[in-house]
């Protein structure tokens, strides 16, 4: 059974993290690397149960996956949700046995709120990632032309 750590990078994000975290039940862990975080993101981190790793200068992404305590990662930004379908699609797979998954990487679509209108990305973003993956842009996976998607969206909500 394959348990996952989301991993979200977060900067003064208070008025949109408990949003997110909130939506990650089917993840085993939440771990927040926090860059210096001076409003109350920290202690909304800890409400939910996070684990906090402060943020390195210059630090790779695979420093930070040092972290995890799972095997598989789900990257997600602090204004980034996941729906009622993309959380059972993430129930669904945990519950596989590890030598059912073949995939090395699974995508996510994304619906983003701009200017109060919702629009579909077209092409998934790989977003769920093994521990070992070095395919790396900023604090997300890079993009790769092959991970299954699965059912459900992210959503990323515009923030001021």
């Amino acid at each position: 059974m394959p348990r996952i750590t989301a991993v979200l990078h977060t900067e003064n994000d208070a008025p949109r993290l408990g949003r997110a975290l909130e939506t990650l039940f089917p993840c085993a862990e939440l771990l927040i690397v926090d860059h210096s975080s001076g409003d109350s993101t920290l202690r909304i981190a800890r409400e939910y149960g996070a684990r906090i790793v402060p943020a390195e200068s210059r630090a790779p992404m695979q420093h930070y996956l040092g972290h995890a305590r799972y095997d598989w990662i789900l990257c997600l930004h602090p204004s980034e949700s996941i729906t009622e379908a993309l959380q059972a699609s993430l129930l669904e797979w945990s519950s596989l046995p590890d030598t059912s998954i073949v995939a090395n990487a699974f995508a996510l679509f994304v619906r983003e709120q701009i200017d109060g209108i919702w629009r579909q990305h077209p092409v998934p973003q790989t977003r769920l990632v093994p521990r070992d993956w070095s395919l790396w842009k900023g604090w997300l996976p890079a993009h790769e032309t092959s991970p299954t998607a699965l059912e459900g969206e992210l959503l990323r909500i515009a923030f001021p």
